[in-house]
């Protein structure tokens, strides 16, 4: 008698219905991922269409001139709306709203602000030795669009162009809040973090009285709540009407000198760059959105 030999484990037995449904799971992603960049361009072509025409344009005009279909042309509408992009006008139109002009309004704004900021945050880097940032508010985060080294200086932590940080643990940030009524300030401190790399710090229980200590003296002082090692000294750049549009800061490691003496050597320095830029932008016509 033959006994049969023993088998290992085997594999889990794979029907053809099996196979072909785990082909179409595996071509999923990338098809997905074609269909989202194709509805993302349709609905430019939507926008384009609307910002092209004088006159407010109905469903089967926009379908025609952006040469989608008509289904196509109402979903796409519906999410425009629903996005604040595109607004219902009378006679069944439609046209865009001025959340489309805001778009471009900080593109232009950042854009003025970055190219003249620049000669003059590099002047006051000369002057007090240390690395200079500007940032804008962008939403509850502080997004900075500038910043010139101190020879090689290498702080705590890595920000560059584009760095996001929330608001309430930035001295850049208290600088541009403290200057907000205080219906805004809590509106925005209430908006979700788009920044990851910070967002478990949490904001400071006496952010409040920081805040009405900013605005009473002019600026803000403090460590860094993103690095142990680094100390930071912010102006706002406020507009005629004491707006804050942005706002400049120097930081210095906190291993080489204090906080006030940080204040001591760049305050002045400090706010008469941030009055320049702010006379500057103002004679210009910049803004920033």
């Amino acid at each position: 008698m033959t006994v049969p030999k023993a088998r290992g484990p085997q594999p889990p037995r794979t029907t053809r219905g099996s196979k072909a449904a785990g082909k179409a799971a595996v071509k999923a992603t990338p098809r997905d991922g074609k269909s989202s960049v194709q509805s993302l361009a349709k609905a430019f072509r939507l926008l384009e269409a609307i910002a092209a025409n004088d006159a407010d344009l109905t469903l089967s005009e926009l379908a025609g001139a952006a040469a989608l279909d008509p289904g196509t042309t109402h979903r796409m509408l519906n999410t425009l709306v629903d996005l604040g992009y595109v607004a219902r006008a009378e006679g069944k139109r439609f046209t865009l709203t001025l959340k489309v002009l805001d778009l471009g309004f900080r593109a232009i704004g950042r854009r003025d602000i970055r190219t003249l900021a620049r000669p003059l945050l590099r002047t006051l880097v000369g002057e007090v030795s240390e690395a200079a940032n500007l940032g804008v508010l962008d939403g509850s985060d502080v997004l900075y669009v500038e910043r010139i080294r101190a020879g090689m200086t290498r702080l705590g932590v890595d920000i560059r162009v584009g760095t996001l940080i929330p608001a309430a643990n930035s001295v850049i940030g208290w600088a541009i809040l403290a200057f907000l009524p205080p219906a805004d300030i809590t509106r925005i401190l209430a908006l979700p973090s788009r920044q990851r790399d910070f967002h478990t710090i949490g904001q400071p229980a006496d952010l409040g009285k920081r805040l009405a200590a900013v605005r009473k003296q002019g600026y803000a002082l403090g460590g860094s709540l993103v690095s142990n090692d680094m100390i930071a000294l912010a102006a706002p750049v406020l507009d005629r009407d004491g707006f804050p549009v942005a706002a400049i800061s120097v930081a210095a490691p906190s291993m080489r000198m204090t906080a006030d003496e940080l204040r001591d050597r760049a305050l002045e320095p400090l706010r008469k760059t941030a009055r320049l830029i702010a006379s500057g932008l103002e004679a210009s016509g910049g803004t920033v959105g």
